[in-house]
Formats: structure tokens, C-alpha cells, sequence
């Protein structure tokens, strides 16, 4: 419908779960504060990404990838 205006969703800073809004000059952080603890969580290693491999392929090369870790030479090592 032209007339109706869409609803405004709220966001929140994710370090400390204040109202933010985009036009804030720290956004998406409440504040520099925020911002720093956030990136100190990640350079300590406190967040991760991650996702477990499902495509049966990739899950075949890296099962093939961790049997040839013999220093490169493949299981021929003594032919020389």
C-alpha cells in the first residue's frame, strides 16, 4: 500500500545491547568503547566462524589431503 510507512527496526549494539541507529557516528556500536571491546573479543579470539563441511567432495580431497603429509613425497620415501 503506498500510504503505509514500514515499521522500524530496532538495532541494538552488539557488545552491550544498547539502541543504535544507523545515522550514529559509531554504528553499529553505541560507542568507540564498544567498539574497541569488540574487536579486543575478536584479536583474542573470542568469536569464531565457522560450519561444518557437508559437501561430500571437499569432505573426500581434505581425507586425501591429511593421508600425504610425509614431507611431500607421497609414501615413496624410501626409492631413493
Amino acid at each position: 500500500m503506498p500510504g503505509r510507512k514500514k515499521s522500524a527496526k530496532i538495532l541494538k549494539c552488539p557488545t552491550c545491547g544498547m539502541i543504535v541507529r544507523p545515522k550514529d557516528e559509531d554504528f553499529p556500536f553505541c560507542s568507540d568503547r564498544c567498539r574497541k571491546i569488540d574487536l579486543g573479543k575478536w584479536a583474542m579470539g573470542a568469536y569464531k566462524i565457522s560450519s561444518p563441511v557437508l559437501d561430500p567432495e571437499v569432505l573426500e580431497d581434505l581425507g586425501g589431503a591429511g593421508r600425504n603429509r610425509d614431507g611431500g613425497r607421497g609414501g615413496d620415501s624410501d626409492e631413493h
